[in-house]
């Protein structure tokens, strides 16, 4: 029989290496918790010990649909960016409003299907195109064909699309500072002129720069199309 091999030695084999003076635990026990792991300088070699995971960065959007320079917004950085990112690393909530029924068909779209991921995709086509009444069909064609356009036409004609337009105009009128333009960018509760330049000029630079877990392998190239300028209220 071969002779026992001392744990540490067996470690430092492995490339383990010695256990720091304020590692008073044996080898086998160093991945069992995350603070043990980090007495011995052992969190690299331990796979099991998921780091612990960041807040996403939160994007409020309000904007209008249709207006030129929330649709630049909208389809070059935001749609892009979500594309690039996991899903946890960003958050957005979208709040159409104005009155028109380009906005009214957004919001009973985002009431009919619920999940952002299936929306989403919708909302992007609908915004590439000229008409985003007109394009809604199609679009849910491509991107959802799970929902029903004659649902959202009915919530738009009805008092659930007139509720659900009142609710994004409460919180429009609530924002502070007051918005002076769309597309209004709100990232972690707040809107800086700085930050809205910032996340026009590049929307996914900004984020990686925000983000405070492991940086994803898209933020490695946070370069994206520049947006068009503002619509003036």
């Amino acid at each position: 029989m071969a002779p026992a091999v001392p744990l540490a030695l067996l470690a430092m084999g492995l490339g383990l290496g010695l256990a720091l003076p304020s590692c008073d635990y044996p080898t086998h026990l160093w991945c069992s918790s995350r603070e043990i792991a980090v007495a011995c300088q052992a969190e690299s070699l331990c796979a099991n010990l998921s780091r612990p995971t960041a807040a996403p960065v939160q994007l409020s959007l309000y904007y209008e649909s249709l207006c030129p320079a929330c649709q630049g917004f909208l389809v070059q950085q935001l749609f892009t960016t979500w594309v690039l990112l996991p899903t946890d690393v960003l958050n957005i909530t979208l709040v159409p409003y104005v009155r028109t029924a380009s906005c009214a068909h957004t919001a009973c779209l985002m009431h009919e299907a619920e999940n952002f991921t299936t929306y989403f995709p919708v909302i992007f086509c609908m915004e590439s195109g000229s008409s985003a009444t007109k394009n809604l069909k199609a679009c849910l064609q491509v991107y959802a064909p799970q929902l029903d356009a004659g649902r959202i036409t009915a919530c738009v004609k009805g008092e659930l699309g007139a509720a659900l337009m009142h609710r994004n105009a409460q919180l429009t009128e609530a924002l502070d500072p007051p918005h002076q333009y769309v597309p209004w960018v709100v990232i972690n509760g707040k809107h800086t002129d700085e930050l809205q330049k910032k996340a026009q000029d590049s929307l996914l630079r900004l984020v990686c720069q925000l983000y405070q877990g492991d940086k994803p392998k898209a933020c490695k190239d946070t370069e994206s199309p520049k947006a068009a300028a503002v619509c003036r209220r």
